[in-house]
C-alpha cells in the first residue's frame, strides 16, 4: 500500500476512534441553558400567575417577566463532544457538574430544595410588596425543619412557633442559634412554642394563638469538624399571616431567584397606573422580607432568554452586574437594582420613558 493512501487511512482510523471516545466517555460537567420566561402580569396554562382577593387590585400592562435556567439533570453525564459544543454556543454555559450537584446531590434532593426555596421566595415577595405598600404583615418565627435523629425529633415539629428560648424572647429566626449556642453540649435549653396545629387553627379563626408550651430539649454537640458546639437539630425560619389573599399559581419552576418580580407584579396589581407602561420588562434576584434584592447564578443565560422572548429591559441585582454586562444581548437594558423600591424607581423611568438617567450595569459592577 502506498505510504500515502496508508498515512490518510491511519489518520482517518484514528479521527474515526478519536470521535468514538469523545461520543463514549462521559466528562464531569453539565450545561445550563436559557429556560422558560413568565410573565407574572400575565397568564401561564390558562390561569392568572398572581391571584389577589379580598383586596382591590387594578388592571396591569406590560410585562414584568420572570426568567428562569434549564440545566441538565443530575443523573445524565454528557460526553465532550456534547461538552465542546456546549463551550463554543453562545446561548448555553458548560459547568462543573458539582457546581449543580454539590456533595453528590441526587436529582430528587436537588428538586425538593429548589421547591422550598421557591415556596420561601413567594413568601418574601408577598412581604416585601405589601411593606412597601405600608400594609402590615403580622410575622413570628417558626420551626422549619427538625433533623432525624437529633435531640428535637419528637419535642419539637416543622411550623411550630418560637415563642422564647429559656425565656428570652425570640424576634427573628437568628435569636434562636444564639440562644441555644450559649449552652454547652448536655445541657437543657427551654423552647416556649405554640404547637404548629393550634397556631394553624388560630389563624384560620383569625385570631392569636394563646397556649404556649415549655419542651425542655438536651444540646448535644454539633457535627462540625473542630467544632465543640451545642445544638437541638433543628433550622428556624419565619411565617406570616397576609391580611388578605395573594396566591401565585407557577409550576416547574424552583429556586428564589423570582423572588424580586414576583414583588413587582404584586405591587404593580395593587396599585392604579401601569409600572412598566406597556414595555417588556424582564429580570431576576432573590428577595429578603426588607425588600433586598440578591445575586443569582446562571445571569448570563437568563439575560439571553429575556432578550429572545423581546424584553427591551432587564432588572439586574448589582451583585450580578458584572457578568451580566461582559456578554449583554443585542437590544437589552441591564438595570442594576439593590432592593425592591431601586426597581420600582427604575420602573417608573421606563414606564415614562425617562430612561437616560437608569443606573446601568457596565463591566465593573
Amino acid at each position: 500500500m502506498p505510504r500515502r493512501t496508508a498515512t490518510m487511512l491511519a489518520s482517518t482510523l484514528m479521527l474515526i476512534a478519536l470521535l468514538c471516545a469523545g461520543v463514549l466517555i462521559p466528562v464531569p460537567y453539565s450545561e445550563m441553558s436559557p429556560g422558560p420566561t413568565v410573565n407574572t402580569l400575565g397568564q401561564h396554562d390558562d390561569e392568572p400567575v398572581l391571584q389577589i382577593s379580598g383586596h382591590k387590585t387594578y388592571p396591569t400592562d406590560g410585562h414584568l417577566n420572570m426568567t428562569t435556567v434549564r440545566v441538565t439533570s443530575a443523573e445524565y453525564r454528557m460526553n465532550l463532544v456534547e461538552a465542546v459544543y456546549g463551550w463554543l454556543a453562545h446561548d448555553s454555559k458548560i459547568v462543573s457538574h458539582d457546581t449543580l450537584y454539590p456533595d453528590g446531590k441526587t436529582e430528587e434532593q436537588s428538586t425538593q430544595e429548589n421547591a422550598e426555596e421557591f415556596s420561601q421566595s413567594q413568601e418574601s415577595a408577598k412581604v416585601a410588596a405589601l411593606k412597601e405598600l405600608g400594609i402590615p404583615v403580622k410575622s413570628w418565627v417558626i420551626v422549619s425543619t427538625v433533623v432525624k435523629g437529633s435531640p428535637a425529633e419528637g419535642k419539637l415539629h416543622a411550623g411550630d412557633v418560637i415563642k422564647a428560648v429559656d425565656g428570652t424572647a425570640v424576634k427573628q429566626p437568628a435569636d434562636v442559634a444564639k440562644l441555644v449556642t450559649k449552652h454547652k453540649p448536655g445541657q437543657n435549653v427551654v423552647f416556649t412554642v405554640v404547637p404548629a396545629k393550634e397556631q394553624e387553627a388560630a389563624e384560620k379563626a383569625r385570631k392569636t394563638a394563646t397556649g404556649t408550651r415549655n419542651i425542655t430539649i438536651t444540646t448535644a454537640t454539633s457535627d462540625d469538624s473542630g467544632a465543640e458546639r451545642a445544638i437541638v437539630g433543628i433550622s428556624a425560619g419565619t411565617d406570616h399571616t397576609f391580611p388578605f389573599t395573594i396566591d401565585i399559581k407557577l409550576a416547574d419552576v424552583g429556586g428564589p431567584s423570582a423572588g424580586l418580580m414576583f414583588a413587582l407584579g404584586i405591587y404593580d396589581k395593587l396599585t392604579p397606573g401601569n409600572l412598566t407602561g406597556g414595555k417588556f420588562v424582564a429580570g431576576t434576584g432573590t428577595i429578603d422580607d426588607n425588600g433586598t434584592v440578591g445575586p443569582i447564578g446562571g445571569i448570563e443565560m437568563k439575560t439571553v432568554g429575556a432578550r429572545d422572548k423581546g424584553a427591551q429591559y432587564f432588572l439586574t441585582p448589582a451583585d450580578n452586574c458584572a457578568a451580566a454586562a461582559k456578554d449583554t444581548p443585542s437590544g437589552l437594558t441591564l438595570v442594576k437594582v439593590k432592593t425592591i423600591g431601586d426597581a420600582l424607581d427604575a420602573l417608573k423611568d421606563i414606564g415614562s420613558g425617562h430612561t437616560a438617567a437608569l443606573p446601568k450595569c457596565t463591566t465593573k459592577g
